[in-house]
């Protein structure tokens, strides 16, 4: 199967490659069977272009890739190496929590009635199971602290007063639907106490298997008496930019460009729970190229720029030779379509992005994102939509992706959304997925959230 004819595939075909068990390499020819359509003689560009991956049917191709994998074997790690990860196993608490009947406010621990006779002494968090208390007596006690035994109750500080007799009253807010007006505020019967086990008991369990672990969910393993989890590990990317034209420093000159993706994709990946191993410029090199993919360790290749046809776009050439597995060539989305998937080995892919900034934004969205999020473990984001607050053109046949900020309960398309734009999506909060010709103003369209998007800057440039 030549890439001309990877081109032509239908989506039926690239989904039946993904289930072939065989995993033909690409280049070698193959027999259609009578349920799969024999692929068609373009009979222009326009037609072969348009041959491409439907855009849906790319993103679950990539996410079916991963499950292709596989299984990667749960590693506990300690819990400052967890965040971003996801719990191989369900967290079940150690201990009761809290595991004592603790102060939940500074004031005084008091049993009985008041007014209290004051103890001398206090009790502070961290101590050791303070004096039982006897009926009328009271004793300062900070937050966290272990509750005397016998306590009724805790007594704020700022509702209570001490005479010059160290007698403790009570200076509690009347309630208004008091039986007795004006009477002695009452304490209430185990007020200001978390109680042991109020929020969980020993064995019970905190979260399921499949959990992103966030930095309140490392809290609830530390309070729950964690010191490592069992975790899905990560999959690995390196990073491969190419094309000759591309400066690290400096500004623009000569026909030479700053190279935009190699400082943007490593932390892009990172928020998608990937370790990225190294971030390489390969340069408008075959040969340097097939030696950094034949040579590569990691779960999932990312290369820019080279995957169209053009005399120095060697991504494609260097796939064949190396025996790859085209998953999908080309999708029909834009910026983007050039996109690429492919399976260099049994347990490792290559997503292969433009090289025009956008266009590459909208790669690792539409393959990047699923492919790794299933190798992940993490569940895939409920989907949502907004009503746009004005038009957006489309493409005649393709979908596009747009930067989108979101307002209230509205997505305000953002201006400089070409395909080697970056002012555009720098200050979205999403890409809404819009529909071959286009969308009208206060239709709903699916937003695809950016991992920024819960920061809350909100500089707006439309």
């Amino acid at each position: 199967m030549t890439a001309q004819d990877a081109e032509e595939l239908d989506v039926e075909e690239a989904l039946a490659m993904v289930n072939d068990r065989g995993r033909r390499p690409l280049g070698t020819p193959s027999t259609p069977s009578p349920s799969t359509p024999a692929p068609r003689a373009p009979h222009s560009a326009e037609d072969t272009r348009h041959r491409a991956t439907p855009w849906p049917e790319a993103r679950a191709l990539a996410e079916r890739a991963a499950r292709s994998v596989r299984r990667r074997t749960p590693a506990p790690v300690t819990l400052d190496e967890a965040l971003g990860l996801v719990l191989a196993a369900p967290l079940k608490a150690l201990t009761d929590l809290p595991s004592f009947d603790t102060s939940a406010m500074d004031g005084w621990a008091v049993a009985g009635p008041g007014p209290w006779h004051l103890r001398e002494d206090g009790v502070l968090a961290g101590h050791a199971q303070p004096e039982p208390l006897t009926d009328g007596e009271a004793v300062r006690i900070a937050t966290g602290a272990r509750v005397p035994q016998d306590s009724t109750a805790v007594l704020r500080s700022e509702h209570g007063r001490i005479d010059d007799k160290g007698r403790l009253y009570a200076t509690l807010p009347q309630a208004r639907d008091a039986a007795r007006p004006g009477g002695t505020p009452t304490v209430v019967h185990g007020q200001d106490i978390r109680p042991r086990g109020q929020e969980c008991r020993s064995g019970d369990q905190l979260l399921p298997l499949g959990t992103l672990i966030t930095p309140p969910v490392l809290g609830l393993a530390a309070a729950a008496g964690y010191d490592t989890v069992s975790v899905i590990p990560g999959p690995r990317a390196e990073v491969l930019v190419l094309g000759d034209e591309l400066l690290t420093e400096g500004r623009p000159h000569d026909g030479l460009i700053r190279d935009a993706l190699g400082p943007m994709l490593p932390p892009w990946l990172g928020a998608l729970g990937v370790e990225v191993m190294t971030v390489r410029r390969i340069g408008d090199d075959a040969d340097a190229l097939y030696e950094a993919l034949k040579n590569s360790p990691a779960d999932l290749i990312v290369t820019t720029g080279g995957t169209a046809s053009g005399p120095v776009d060697h991504v494609h050439p260097t796939l064949r030779r190396l025996g790859a597995e085209l998953l999908v060539d080309g999708v029909q989305v834009r910026p983007g379509h050039p996109m690429l998937l492919a399976r260099t080995r049994e347990n490792q892919h290559l997503v292969g992005l433009p090289g025009n900034p956008l266009a590459a934004v909208s790669g690792l969205l539409t393959l990047a994102e699923p492919l790794l999020r299933t190798l992940a473990g993490r569940a895939a984001p409920e989907p949502y939509a907004l009503p746009l607050q004005e038009t957006v053109h489309g493409h005649p046949r393709d979908t596009r992706l747009v930067p989108v900020a979101r307002r209230a309960d509205r997505a305000v398309p953002l201006h400089y959304n070409g395909p080697a734009m970056l002012r555009g999506i720098a200050t979205a909060d999403a890409l809404a997925v819009v529909p071959p010709g286009g969308a009208r103003p206060g239709q709903k369209l699916e937003l695809l959230d950016l991992p920024w998007a819960t920061v809350g800057i909100q500089v707006c440039f439309t």
